[in-house]
């Protein structure tokens, strides 16, 4: 409806903010580890802080937007994302890897709350008979985001950072290693600081724009009892499981791409930051395979069902998963990309399917999916263990279980509704 073009769009373009936020990031873990001069692990403490954030805030954000607005939850999520990549300025000032853990972490707060909001606010945006659908549309601009945090990370930043490998820099004297720090952190902090401009731009666009109010009618807030009608429903209840592992997933793949790339290229005898370049080059084609695979998906639910479509998806990342975990070549970072195809309809898939029907209940329920992000906080670290102990190729047998987890759901919610 004409009514909501306006509002769509710009709600729709926040869609694409948090994604830029989401994957300028990813590369960091390994850009971190090699300025502060770290192991993996403590370079993916990174994704802790980023999805932590998301799982800290969710329910305060949904208790934030049932008491106002969705409006209002969009303008706090602004608010705080704008803060948080601002603050990388004063945290290169001190020099400090926690405080730039910190200002991930605000950041990450914000993009609780867009999420919270935008995802089920895309969803009241007309009929619920298309509203699964209305969210994947949305969602396809996401990874246009995405793709932009990419092409910045991969020249803005990795292609400018110092060319020292990070066995050369564990030789630098402490004096060498501070000034190449310093110079590599102001390298890393430019690209936030920008995105912080657009974001205050954009919270006064949407502050002075009238968007709808159609969602916002109930304001009582009944946490408890909101809660037990949401985990009495299996559809939701499984929703969440899915959601934390499909998101653990996608972080494992995007993140780790670099490590597994950069083996595979350092192998056939590139250098360290060329082998990372390049295989940061294999995570934008992912990105676009994602973005094109998902405007696919969104097609083909007009015959075929959300949840056998997640079912099919998810048998194939299973199947290009294990080729990554099986091949020592270039081989492995083509099923990666692969990979990326098939996880393009799962997150607004199992969102839109868990929040069915839930009526302004899906304000707390959106808050339960968005605290399933979690997964992509909790489930790098054990990866990366991995990684660390030389097991690059087997560590993608966690992607490989979390497929299993999100094909589970999809085949149980269409053996439900066959029944039906």
């Amino acid at each position: 409806m004409k009514k909501y073009l306006v509002p769509f769009i710009l709600v729709t373009f926040c869609f694409a903010l948090w994604g830029f936020a989401n994957d300028v990031t990813n590369p960091m873990v390994k850009a971190f580890s090699k300025i502060f001069r770290m192991s993996v692990t403590d370079g993916s403490l990174v994704q802790v802080a980023f999805y932590g954030g998301y799982f800290a805030m969710a329910f305060p954000a949904a208790i934030f937007i049932r008491k106002y607005s969705y409006k209002a939850g969009v303008l706090m999520g602004l608010g705080l994302y704008a803060t948080g990549a601002l603050l990388f300025f004063p945290s290169k000032a001190i020099g400090v890897y926690g405080c730039f853990l910190i200002a991930y972490f605000i950041m990450t707060c914000g993009l609780s709350f867009l999420e919270t909001s935008c995802n089920p606010y895309i969803l009241s945006m007309g009929e619920p008979e298309t509203a699964t659908r209305r969210l994947n549309l949305a969602q396809c601009f996401n990874p246009c985001g995405s793709i932009i945090g990419m092409f910045v990370a991969m020249n803005f930043i990795q292609a400018k950072l110092n060319p020292l490998s990070s066995d050369e820099r564990a030789l630098l004297s402490d004096a060498d290693f501070e000034a190449v720090k310093n110079a590599d952190l102001d390298v890393l902090i430019s690209p936030y600081l920008a995105i912080g401009a657009v974001i205050v731009v954009m919270f006064l666009i949407i502050l002075f724009t009238k968007m709808p109010k159609n969602a916002d009618q109930s304001h009582d807030i009944h946490i408890m009892t909101t809660l037990r009608r949401l985990v009495t429903l299996k559809r939701y209840r499984e929703g969440v499981v899915a959601q934390f592992f499909y998101v653990g997933a996608q972080i494992m793949c995007w993140t780790f791409i670099i490590q597994y790339g950069t083996r595979v290229f350092m192998a056939e005898g590139m250098e360290e930051q060329a082998a990372e370049v390049l295989s940061q080059r294999f995570n934008i084609y992912a990105m676009v395979f994602f973005i094109c695979s998902r405007f696919i998906a969104t097609w083909l639910m007009r015959w075929i069902s959300p949840a056998r479509l997640l079912t099919i998806f998810g048998i194939l990342a299973m199947v290009f998963t294990t080729g990554v975990i099986l091949s020592h070549d270039r081989t492995g970072v083509y099923c990666l990309v692969c990979v990326s195809g098939c996880m393009s309809l799962m997150f607004p898939t199992i969102y839109g399917i868990a929040l069915d029907g839930l009526g302004d209940d899906a304000k707390f329920g959106a808050a339960g999916l968005i605290m399933a992000i979690l997964g992509g906080s909790v489930l790098p670290p054990l990866q990366a263990m991995f990684i660390d102990a030389g097991m690059t190729n087997f560590s993608f047998i966690l992607p490989f279980v979390c497929f299993l987890v999100v094909t589970i759901y999809g085949y149980r919610i269409t053996q439900a509704r066959r029944k039906i």
